[in-house]
């Protein structure tokens, strides 16, 4: 027995921002950008591993939480951009760690990386 996908099964959300520009709007917005932000990279992560990685409210609670937070980042180091090296061609590296610190004490340019990374999808 065959396993009904849905339409849309394997297509990769566009979600290309410059990581400058998640900077900038993360400081002029105090951090409110990153809730928009977080709920869309969660999205992209998840259609690239074909399969929940971040859930949605992790990615919404992430942005007032400061725990939840250092959960978003470590996911998205430890499970979501090793799919996307993956699927880019570079090699695999585990950015769970960096992420983790960098989350914790300047979690805007945590978002840069990770930004950086998923607009090498898009090229």
């Amino acid at each position: 027995m065959e396993l009904e996908r849905p339409e849309n099964y394997g297509v990769i959300p566009e979600f290309r921002v410059d990581p400058i520009v998640v900077l900038l709007l993360g400081f002029i917005t105090c951090g409110l950008y990153l809730i928009y932000w977080n709920i869309k990279v969660a999205q992209v992560l998840n259609a690239v591993a074909g399969k929940e990685v971040i859930s949605q409210p992790i990615a919404i609670f992430s942005g007032c939480c400061m725990p939840v937070n250092l959960y978003f980042y470590y996911l998205a180091g430890k499970e979501g951009l090793p799919k996307v090296y993956e699927r880019t061609g570079e090699r695999e590296k585990d950015q769970s760690t960096l992420l983790l610190i960098l989350g914790f004490l300047f979690p805007m340019v945590a978002a840069m990386i990770v930004q950086g990374d998923i607009n090498k999808l898009y090229k």
